[in-house]
């Protein structure tokens, strides 16, 4: 039985990933580039520098951090208060407290829009400990933060399960050493995040929870992870 959960908050707890992308529209036009939709949404989860990096190949650094400067202007001033979280967040959290778990966040998002999450999950009291972009310098896929939210939490990666909405959320825990679990929440398809190491997919946190329950018993952790299709081959950071 896991111990840890350790849950993603941009688009697994909260409504966020239209108005993130949408904000990387915003800022990628002030600077005089574009990118589509379905196009950004191929990196929705990433480390925004690397997302840059793929969008941007040409770019240099200093042009990145100004881009991903605006766009944290942009997302706060113009789409951040219109995050609401999903129904049934604390539900979730109370039952897995209930059944001895530990809950941490571990989110690449920092400063006003964390704690506008924090603000509006309502869920203070029901969490062990919290990883943001405050505390590490690389975003997922990179597994620091999901290692920063284990050491938090006092546990090891093999008694604990990271739960995302993103095969960036599956392949950070599954380097940090945790079990991988998937809700469809951010866009990504159940396909994707299975290839990517989800042992159990759902429509979203309620659904999960049961799927999670019932594959904690079946998990081999022999079978191979394979990554999803879509996963960007990134330059080194």
């Amino acid at each position: 039985m896991f111990s840890g959960f350790i849950f993603d908050v941009e688009g697994t707890l909260v409504d966020s990933v239209p108005q993130n992308l949408k904000s990387l529209q915003d800022a990628l036009e002030r600077f005089g580039c574009s990118a589509d939709h379905d196009t950004l949404h191929l990196y929705s989860g990433l480390d925004g520098d690397q997302t840059l990096q793929l969008l941007l190949p040409d770019a240099e650094e200093k042009e990145r951090k100004d881009i991903l400067k605006a766009q944290g202007e942009i997302y706060e001033r113009d789409y951040l208060q219109s995050v609401k979280p999903f129904d049934g967040v604390r539900d979730v959290f109370r039952a897995l407290i209930e059944r001895g778990g530990r809950i941490a966040l571990a989110t690449d998002c920092k400063g006003a829009a964390f704690k506008h999450y924090l603000s509006v999950l309502k869920v203070d009291d029901l969490i062990t400990a919290t990883a943001c972009g405050d505390d590490v310098e690389h975003g997922k896929p990179d597994p620091r933060l999901v290692g920063m939210a284990l050491w938090k939490l006092g546990l090891p990666g093999s008694q604990s399960v990271m739960i995302g909405d993103t095969p960036y959320d599956a392949e950070a825990g599954l380097e940090a050493g945790t079990k991988a679990a998937g809700v469809l929440t951010g866009g990504f398809s159940a396909q994707v995040l299975s290839e990517a190491g989800c042992f159990a997919v759902a429509e979203d946190l309620k659904a999960l929870l049961p799927r999670i329950e019932e594959g904690e018993a079946k998990i081999d952790a022999k079978v191979p992870v394979k990554r999803p299709s879509i996963y960007p081959r990134l330059r080194s950071a």
